[in-house]
């Protein structure tokens, strides 16, 4: 979990807490009997609706969410800029050794490139790769939409248990005040769960997912285009219109950068290979 992450959990734990224990007994809100109906009750239900390969997918996906942030548009189109503009001094071959690149779409989109896969076939891989990639997360998030689900139900259960029980037991006050907690905090416990950890677990995943798609989208389209050897500064426009206006300002295409990161000589290779603008208007 990236640091801002844990400032805003331990934040918001810490005030929730202290809006329970401020004008009572933080003890009247822990109830044993009614968390085990609700958590092992919502968790049998789990394990019975998906299987349990699918639940540990799952949770490595939440946990590389939190733990591994995700590359910046910007940075991508960058980079994506910066193999054009390399492509054009010393070929699209030359492109495989950026297989070390810690993108595995990018990767796997060079690896096209450079085995000299036509547009339509770099498209139709890069796009099926895409649709099945947001088939994955969509049920890796479907998994703590349910949960959500399950959380309040079986809140509701013991709520229902507790009142069974004050009611079998309406003369005896003590039976009554021994059910009553299970009645009411088991629905609590069912809504924080559901509120406070599965539902912000299940948007995290969304907006992680949509994010990697976005990169997805950048990298396929950068791709096709410099395998069809456009012009680096018009890739770079096409490119900035999938970020907003506040990122775009600038140019990312530097002829010294590209020089110094590639290795690449101002007077060329053998004096054959174009170098600076002359080489980006080639």
């Amino acid at each position: 979990m990236i640091p801002i992450n844990i400032i805003g959990l331990l934040l918001c734990i810490i005030l929730f807490v202290v809006g329970f224990a401020l004008h009572t007994d933080l003890a009247l809100y822990y109830n044993i009997s009614a968390l085990l109906i609700v958590i092992s009750g919502s968790i049998g239900a789990i394990l019975i609706s998906y299987r349990l390969e699918r639940l540990v997918i799952a949770c490595k996906v939440l946990y590389s969410s939190y733990r591994t942030p995700a590359m910046k548009a910007e940075e991508v189109v960058e980079i994506l800029v910066d193999l054009s503009v390399k492509s054009r001094f010393k070929g699209v071959l030359s492109l495989e050794e950026e297989e070390k690149t810690t993108i595995l779409f990018l990767r796997r989109a060079l690896g096209c490139l450079v085995d000299g896969y036509k547009q339509e076939q770099i498209r139709d891989i890069l796009n099926t790769e895409m649709y099945f990639f947001k088939m994955r997360r969509d049920d890796c998030e479907r998994v703590f939409r349910t949960m959500a689900d399950f959380f309040p139900s079986f809140g509701l259960v013991g709520s229902i248990v507790g009142l069974i029980g004050m009611l079998s037991g309406i003369s005896d006050n003590s039976q009554i005040l021994a059910t009553i907690p299970i009645a009411l905090t088991s629905t609590l416990y069912g809504i924080v769960f559901a509120s406070f950890f599965c539902l912000p677990f299940a948007a995290n995943l969304r907006e992680r997912t949509n994010q990697e798609l976005l990169l997805q989208k950048i990298i396929t389209e950068g791709v096709i285009a410099i395998q069809s050897e456009l012009d680096p500064r018009v890739l770079e426009i096409k490119l900035k219109s999938f970020l907003t206006p506040s990122l775009r300002a600038g140019r990312l295409v530097s002829i010294k950068r590209i020089q110094e990161r590639f290795g690449i000589r101002p007077d060329g290779s053998a004096g054959t290979t174009p170098t600076g603008p002359e080489a980006l208007k080639k």
